[in-house]
């Protein structure tokens, strides 16, 4: 039928919120402040916050201090123009756990906005690939391992 929607160009609202508390990645929303709006089961069993320790929370409670300036720098230039390269390209970074240990995560970010195209906020669909960056730094260990030996050995 002309003109009408399908379910996957609006989902009604409950939907959307069983899809984000259903996928098996983190899902994590902000405001243009970087206040956390919200924080799906994934995030919880990713970063080890819940969703009441998370929500109204700044985005600082899971970038290592020593990232957060240059997160916020990025974070302003989104919300000021509203674009970003992060919708296509995934972005690898590391995070922190709330028991401290430091975590490898990978994500995109989508731009969330208003029937007037103002920016609201936006979201992240995150994974923990630390397991994956380990394995991957002792595979090039191993590697430059064997190079260094004589060769014929």
């Amino acid at each position: 039928m002309p003109g009408a929607e399908t379910m996957l160009d609006r989902p009604p609202a409950d939907d959307l919120a069983g899809f984000v508390a259903a996928v098996g990645d983190a899902v994590v929303v902000a405001d243009p402040d970087g206040a956390i709006t919200v924080w799906n089961p994934a995030a919880e069993r990713i970063f080890g916050f819940t969703a009441a320790d998370a929500l109204g929370q700044s985005l600082d409670l899971i970038t290592p201090e020593r990232h957060r300036r240059r997160h916020w720098d990025g974070y302003a230039k989104t919300m000021r123009t509203g674009i970003t390269r992060y919708g296509a390209e995934t972005l690898r970074v590391p995070a922190i756990h709330k028991d401290g240990h430091q975590l490898s995560i990978a994500f995109t970010v989508g731009m969330i906005r208003d029937a007037t195209d103002q920016v609201t906020g936006i979201v992240a669909v995150i994974r923990d690939e630390t397991e994956r960056w380990a394995e991957e730094k002792r595979l090039h260990q191993r590697v430059a391992e064997l190079e260094a030996l004589p060769n014929g050995s």
